[in-house]
């Protein structure tokens, strides 16, 4: 864990401030824990602040990373509420007059609106936004979208570095004219695979036959993840390949509509919130994403480093994860093409297996917790040459 302490007058590290709305389980609370543990504390200074998970949430820090230490802004999370917005915004800005962050970097939308605003007021030199996907689709109603675009616009005329998570999710909102291509960084998640189980151990854990193919699902259960869809696919799955079973690993508002599909009820598997999902991984076949709107799925990167190929649709920049025809088969956002590629790899074992093989090899050099850190590193370390915290030569300081 990275030393957080208040620098003194002789400390030459640069201070972070990141700012996450809750460390709920899923990639930004991933990346970000792969940040707190990876970049070396003997040059950067940095705490992490976040507010609390929702109710049908599962808390990533206490699942897997109780190491990384949180400031908790119990104002902070997700809910949109004007009163707790307004605490929240006034927290976060006496945080950071008190620890004087050279940097403030944010992420998720509500962070990103919170914390920018709070480091214009407290004067912060720079400031960083990570957009981890974007709102432009599946979420709001078109007048809604036009006001979430107008703010993110004027927010990135505040802001030194965009960050995306992938090119599809720059370019998409640099077609939305929000910031300029100047002001952007690609950088993809990272993350490092667990050791998983015995694929028969992991089948006899999860009560599950040792043969049969299994499909699995690992994420939350909201609108823009379609729940629906991923129903009406398995339904139809179950129809072509008799025994195939279904694992949900996740939860969210719409879990109640998983609970409710009688007709699935034998061949569907409702694991809730798991801090051993390789143990989901190794007992599975095949990862299905059934959404509207991704901004570069971890829980892909997670499968390919297990040796699992995808059924995805090939929405926001999945496919920058996905290699269509060679780590797995991409659709657009409609069940009955969903289906055919699932059919297709239950039904040829040489395939996806040759799939799987090489998901882990493609995922493993792209997506390593290392290039990550490395990749923050390098951008902050010219944001520090840029406005002379740091000389030249620590640009290409090999951290690790």
């Amino acid at each position: 864990m990275a030393r957080s302490g208040t620098a003194g007058p002789d400390d030459s590290r640069i201070r972070v401030m990141r700012v996450i709305a809750r460390m709920n389980v899923g990639g930004p609370a991933l990346q970000v824990s792969t940040l707190m543990r990876g970049l070396d504390d003997e040059l950067f200074d940095h705490r992490l602040y976040a507010g609390f998970v929702g109710p049908d949430e599962a808390d990533y820090v206490e699942q897997r990373a109780p190491d990384v230490q949180v400031c908790r802004v119990p104002t902070l999370g997700r809910a949109v509420r004007p009163t707790d917005d307004l605490r929240a915004l006034a927290a976060l800005t006496a945080a950071m007059r008190r620890f004087r962050p050279h940097i403030v970097h944010t992420h998720t939308a509500k962070a990103g609106t919170l914390g920018r605003l709070a480091a214009v007021l407290a004067r912060v030199p720079a400031r960083v936004h990570t957009y981890h996907g974007h709102l432009l689709h599946g979420y709001f109603s078109p007048a809604k979208t036009r006001l979430v675009v107008r703010a993110e616009r004027r927010l990135a005329a505040v802001t030194d570095r965009l960050v995306a998570v992938g090119c599809t999710v720059r370019d998409d909102l640099l077609a939305a004219g929000i910031g300029h291509p100047g002001q952007y960084a690609v950088v993809p998640p990272g993350t490092t695979a667990a050791v998983p189980a015995p694929r028969a151990e992991a089948r006899r854990s999860l009560g599950l036959p040792e043969d049969g193919p299994v499909v699995a699902y690992v994420g939350r259960l909201t609108g823009v993840k379609r729940p629906d869809r991923f129903l009406s696919v398995a339904r139809e799955v179950r129809r072509a390949v008799p025994g195939a079973r279904f694992l949900v690993c996740g939860g969210g508002d719409l879990h109640g509509e998983l609970e409710t599909a009688a007709d699935l009820s034998e061949s569907l598997h409702l694991l809730g919130w798991r801090a051993d999902v390789e143990t989901v991984y190794a007992a599975a076949d095949l990862v299905l994403l059934t959404s509207d709107n991704e901004g570069m799925p971890v829980s892909l990167i997670e499968a390919g480093l297990a040796g699992l190929p995808a059924v995805a649709t090939n929405v926001g920049s999945v496919s920058e994860v996905v290699r269509d025809g060679h780590t797995g088969l991409l659709a657009p956002p409609d069940a009955a093409e969903l289906t055919r590629h699932a059919v297709r790899l239950l039904r040829d074992d040489r395939l996806r297996l040759l799939m799987g093989q090489q998901a882990r090899t493609w995922t493993a050099q792209r997506f390593g917790a290392e290039r990550l850190v490395q990749d923050t590193h390098d951008l902050y370390a010219s944001i520090a040459v840029a406005r002379g915290w740091w000389p030249t030569p620590l640009t290409k300081g090999a951290n690790r």
